[in-house]
């Protein structure tokens, strides 16, 4: 079945028509009014929330480091995230924390983010997706240490099982000093604290 026009690995067409045999197996009428367009928008929107598959984070990072002699830590905290849990195909959602120590390189700010978001645009557990964002950092940077922190809350604990809506899920991958040096680590966790589990994730 052939691709649609500006898709990038992903056969949209093929995507669609999963979904209408779904609606049918689900009991609906794919051609009712409310649904005509539904597998379309639906194939659309799991193309854009897997992108991540279709993105190389190694390129992210290639033309953003920087030579320079800063041996402070370096933190941006409150990264809004958005991701499919790969066991339910349900969105888990909520803050990413990252802080780096430079060991003579830099990354620029805004790759950060950017690296964030292609893993979490991808099939997720939290759990991985908290470590590939602190190795990739590590492997390009090759820094002092690197320190990821995601809270989240994930739906398919929230709309079915234990149904807990209040939960928040907190991962965290620790590499260098961050690891290694309880002083690195605490400072890092205090600058973080204030976003901590349910304030506002």
């Amino acid at each position: 079945m052939k691709k649609k026009k500006g898709s990038v690995g992903a056969d949209t067409d093929a995507i669609q028509t999963l979904i209408e045999q779904l609606l049918v197996h689900l009991g609906e009428d794919p051609t009712r009014d409310g649904l005509v367009k539904t597998p379309e928008r639906v194939a659309k929107a799991f193309q854009f929330f897997t992108q991540g598959h279709r993105e190389n984070p190694e390129a992210i990072l290639n033309g953003a480091l920087f030579p320079i002699e800063y041996d402070q830590m370096v933190v941006i905290r409150d990264i809004d995230f958005f991701s499919l849990c790969e066991h339910h195909l349900l969105p888990f959602y909520g803050k990413c924390h990252v802080a780096y120590l430079p060991n003579g390189r830099i990354v620029g700010l805004s790759k950060i983010p950017r690296l964030v978001e292609v893993y979490s645009r991808r099939l997720q557990v939290q759990e991985r997706l908290t470590m590939q964002i602190a190795e990739a950092l590590h492997q390009k940077l090759n820094p002092q240490g690197v320190a990821v922190v995601m809270e989240a809350r994930h739906l398919c604990m929230m709309m079915r099982g234990v149904e807990t809506p209040n939960a928040v899920a907190v991962t965290s991958s620790m590499r260098g000093v961050f690891q290694s040096q309880q002083k690195t680590r605490e400072e890092f966790l205090q600058l973080i604290r204030r976003s901590g589990p349910g304030s506002g994730v």
